[in-house]
């Protein structure tokens, strides 16, 4: 990731900077300097200020080999996503890229490994011989640690990490109990909070757009909802599963209409399905909110640039991320740290949509 540096850069002549060099900048020693890029501990954090102000200013590249001889370690992490599905006829996954959601993890994970000096790499795998192979590389040293956000609903990845003595971090709750590090969202509060909005407002006759229903967050997404429209006398509601994409959106919004055409309020459990509801609600020319009111889940850029703007559960995914980040490099720092889980609360963005 490039980035600008706003610092007038120092001469040093023809030469390449120096650690020396870094050192008479900063106005520490050489083994403070050393120290620092090393990312060895008990070390000033005001002296990590100075030295990499110092970095910048010299233009000193860090000898990445030298760097792993002093710690034994690669200076990266890796961002796995686990899929269901192989995906070589798209090695760029089209699908990774086109989605707010994993935009916003890299955008977290960054601000936290950037001051850290550690690099971010990308690793996509859909088939049980790609994570065996996946785990191997990493118990050989190819990063220090890693970042799974798993797809499926069955993954045997967390447990595969886990038992080769990987460290790893989960955004989102493993799908089996797992001794794993892992950040979460209270889906289920987050599903209530929809809920409770769309029948406070009047609506009577909802429905749900969910995603897989054996994924983790979507099972709780969908039992917030039933519970929470339970409570107040829908014995039944009717519910719809997508797969978390815009085109699925679209469908299940039909398929939704086709059964219960008198609906008046829905719950889309993200908001790239919400915006392929919205297109469906406007094919069969009901207004929103004025006919439907629609309530999102995410609160990614998605939802801002809808028509009209969603009303949507606020997902805090930049947050989650920067604290799966931390909890990675506390783990690598740390091999015996017990598997630990922080658990995030939503909240309601109120927009056009509802």
């Amino acid at each position: 990731m490039c980035y600008n540096v706003s610092m007038q850069r120092v001469p040093v002549g023809e030469r390449l900077p120096t650690l020396e060099d870094v050192a008479r900048v900063a106005g520490v020693s050489r083994a403070t300097v050393s120290r620092v890029i090393n990312g060895i501990r008990n070390v000033d954090p005001q002296l990590h200020e100075v030295v990499w102000d110092a970095v910048g200013r010299t233009g000193y590249v860090p000898n990445r080999m030298a760097r792993s001889l002093v710690t034994r370690r690669t200076g990266t992490v890796a961002l796995v996503v686990s899929d269901s599905e192989s995906h070589d006829d798209d090695p760029f996954m089209s699908r990774f890229f086109a989605d707010p959601y994993f935009g916003r993890v890299v955008g977290g994970l960054m601000s936290v490994l950037r001051q850290a000096g550690v690099q971010l790499a990308l690793q996509i795998v859909g088939s049980d011989d790609g994570r065996r192979r996946l785990v191997g590389d990493l118990r050989n040293g190819q990063a220090d640690g890693v970042i799974v956000l798993s797809l499926p609903a069955v993954d045997a990845l967390p447990r595969m990490l886990t038992e080769g003595g990987v460290p790893a971090v989960m955004i989102g709750r493993p799908a089996e109990p797992v001794p794993i590090n892992y950040v979460d969202l209270a889906n289920e509060t987050g599903a209530t909070i929809a809920a409770e909005h769309l029948l406070g407002r009047g609506c009577r006759r909802i429905g749900m757009i969910s995603g897989p229903a054996d994924v983790p967050a979507s099972h709780d997404r969908i039992s917030g909802f039933r519970r929470s429209t339970a409570k107040h006398g829908h014995g039944w509601v009717p519910i719809v599963a997508g797969n978390f994409t815009q085109e699925s959106g679209e469908a299940a919004m039909r398929s939704l209409l086709a059964e219960s055409p008198d609906l008046d309020g829905v719950f889309v459990a993200n908001d790239l399905m919400a915006v392929g509801a919205l297109l469906a609600l406007r094919d069969a020319g009901r207004r929103v909110p004025e006919d439907v009111a629609i309530v999102g889940f995410d609160d990614s850029s998605a939802a801002v640039s809808a028509a009209p703007p969603l009303t949507t559960v606020r997902h805090p995914l930049e947050d989650m991320a920067a604290e799966a980040a931390r909890l990675l490099l506390a783990r690598i720092e740390d091999p015996e740290m017990r598997a630990s889980s922080v658990i995030y609360e939503p909240t309601l963005v109120l927009r056009k949509s509802a």
